[in-house]
């Protein structure tokens, strides 16, 4: 389990109004029922939003779809007007906003702005970034803009290694820009953003695990997290990244040398109760795993998010994974279950 921060929690829990907490003991409770009887039943709203702010990425990661420009949904930005609006429909009920899908965030010219307006809502505000962007100047409006978490990808504790998945990127930046983060919030004396290091293990970089430890307290960051990868043609791993190490492995090696995912897919998900995902153009998608946005589930650019979250495409969807999970495609390759944290 990752490790328990004291400032970290507090902040979190900071952010709940009774509004908020009604909500979410409403949307546990429809999970629940769901669960048991195998009907969607769906009470209350979303209370974590991942909201994309650009396709775009400066990195070539082998297993990324933003990476290997490999989508076939359009890249763009996300546009300011149209975030602020829909978070003024949601952030009532909303509790956590993670500002990331695909893409680098830190390239959208607006993102600290879109950051600070959802702060200013007393919404809990995370990102995921490669960190090549955090320059003093960045780091600075990062700290003041109010972002609670940054999540910085370092997937090697040396460039050689660092640049196998990494495709383009540079250590020393990353390094750099997380040094600036950790400056930045001393010197505006402030407890966040909360600081942690995700490191993707792959079979290039498993020997690293402690080194990232101990380059990760150098710095100061405040936790190190280890990631499973999710390898798209995992049977036959032609990029060679499953780790040998199976705790660091969604995947287990079979008598034949071929892998199958080690979970196993129950007809249940808590994601599609408490969470939904919103691209860059307004599209509603079940989860992270819809990368290319195949399961559209609603246009936020001809009706309300509430909306959306009830009608018949959402009510289908849910139905489906109470039914047979194993049939939907993006739920194949799952993580849940699998996740290995760490410090």
């Amino acid at each position: 389990m990752p490790a328990f921060n004291l400032n970290d929690t507090l902040n979190l829990f900071s952010k709940l109004t009774l509004r908020r907490a009604w909500n979410g003991v409403k949307v546990l409770g429809s999970y629940y029922i769901s669960k048991w009887f195998k009907k969607p039943v769906q009470w209350g709203y979303p209370v974590s939003v991942s909201f994309e702010p650009t396709t775009s990425c400066n990195l070539r990661c082998p297993e990324c779809p933003s990476g290997l420009r490999a989508f076939t949904r359009p890249t763009g930005m996300l546009q300011k007007n149209f975030f602020n609006e829909t978070i003024d429909q949601l952030y009532n009920e909303l509790l956590y906003l993670i500002f990331y899908f695909q893409g680098e965030p830190y390239l959208h010219p607006d993102f600290l702005d879109m950051v600070k307006y959802a702060s200013q809502k007393k919404i809990y505000t995370a990102t995921s970034t490669n960190a090549h962007y955090l320059n003093d100047t960045n780091a600075k409006r990062t700290v003041e803009s109010g972002l609670d978490r940054l999540i910085i990808s370092v997937d090697g504790a040396t460039q050689d290694v660092y640049e196998q998945y990494r495709v383009g990127g540079k250590l020393d930046k990353v390094l750099q820009g997380a040094g600036n983060i950790v400056k930045w919030k001393k010197k505006l004396k402030s407890q966040t953003p909360y600081i942690f290091f995700q490191f993707l293990v792959v079979k290039p970089n498993e020997h690293q695990v402690e080194d990232i430890k101990k380059l990760a307290k150098e710095i100061g960051v405040d936790e190190v997290r280890f990631k499973t990868a999710q390898v798209y043609d995992y049977e036959n791993d032609p990029n060679r990244l499953i780790p040998q190490n199976e705790k660091f492995s969604r995947y287990k090696k079979m008598k034949n040398g071929r892998y199958t995912v080690k979970s196993t897919l129950q007809n249940h998900c808590w994601r599609l109760w408490h969470a939904t995902v919103i691209t860059w153009d307004g599209l509603v998608v079940p989860c992270c795993f819809d990368k290319d946005a195949q399961h559209q589930l609603g246009d936020l650019k001809g009706k309300p998010f509430k909306e959306i979250w009830h009608n018949a495409q959402y009510v289908h969807f849910r139905r489906s994974i109470l039914q047979s999970r194993k049939n939907i495609d993006i739920c194949s390759n799952c993580s849940e279950g699998t996740r290995v944290w760490g410090n």
